[in-house]
């Protein structure tokens, strides 16, 4: 009978955290031993994604992006991190999840979203893909084109700040350029950014968000996680917000300037 039970007993493996009485693993790795004071944080979340031990190099690019999503002041998950605390200050979690619910298409989701759409672009050439600038050019003449005949966006296009340049972009190509980690998504990124005043008629900035997916593209990271790493830089960004609130609150001011300042309308009536 017990022959019988341990045989059906199921198993579920994992290359990722494990645990016996004595000892704690973690990607094949003793975590206090191996893991705990020698491996970065950083190279730990690309390490977890991946299981795979990021080169220097995929390690320095990781991190800049994280450093480049960590935080941009007030921006919507800001502030609802900060609301959220101000109503529940005894959850947290209550806090930070709020603010990071709030990573969507606008703020945050373009990480995901330029990276796949570059993806996407680049799965659909017949054949090698360019060599030169001028040939990513000409390949990002052509997918310019045809998303504006088509009336869609350019994930990456454009800032709502940055109007002459987002100070992002070009220090991560920068990075990437000097670790030898400008990949094809990278490049066609890039490209898109020299050519696409000719098919828009108006120069926009290529944004932070935006160039950052290409660069978490490059690294071999899954498409499917690209949001989940913005994330991630985004809670220590909350945490920073948090963190402040409680040193210099703000979300009481905020809340009550909307409270003592809405104004009663009729159902249905523009307030335009």
């Amino acid at each position: 009978m017990a022959d019988r039970e341990r045989i059906a007993r199921p198993v579920y493996p994992t290359a990722l955290g494990a645990s016996s009485p004595d000892r704690i693993t973690l990607l094949g790795q003793d975590l206090a031993e191996d893991v705990m004071g020698s491996v970065g944080f950083g190279e730990l979340a690309f390490w977890l994604a991946t299981q795979r031990k990021p080169a220097p190099g995929e390690t320095r690019v990781f991190e800049a992006v994280l450093a480049a999503l960590a935080d941009h002041g007030f921006t919507p998950t800001a502030m609802v991190t900060r609301l959220t605390y101000l109503s529940a200050p005894d959850s947290i979690q209550g806090a930070l999840a709020a603010g990071i619910l709030g990573g969507g298409s606008r703020f945050l989701g373009v990480t995901e979203d330029c990276g796949r759409f570059l993806h996407a672009v680049l799965q659909s050439v017949d054949g090698p893909l360019p060599d030169d600038p001028a040939g990513w050019d000409a390949l990002a003449l052509a997918t310019v084109t045809e998303q504006r005949a088509l009336r869609r966006f350019v994930p990456g296009l454009g800032h709502h700040v940055h109007k002459q340049g987002d100070p992002r972009t070009p220090r991560l190509l920068a990075i990437a350029a000097e670790e030898g980690l400008v990949g094809p998504h990278l490049e066609l990124f890039a490209a898109i950014g020299r050519v696409h005043p000719q098919v828009l008629g108006k120069t926009l900035p290529l944004n932070g968000a935006g160039v950052c997916g290409a660069a978490l593209a490059d690294l071999g990271l899954p498409l499917e996680l690209l949001r989940g790493f913005a994330l991630l830089a985004r809670t220590a960004g909350l945490i920073g917000q948090l963190a402040e609130e409680l040193r210099n609150p703000v979300a009481n001011e905020i809340f009550l300037s909307v409270d003592l300042n809405n104004v009663s309308i009729p159902p249905g009536e523009s307030h335009g």
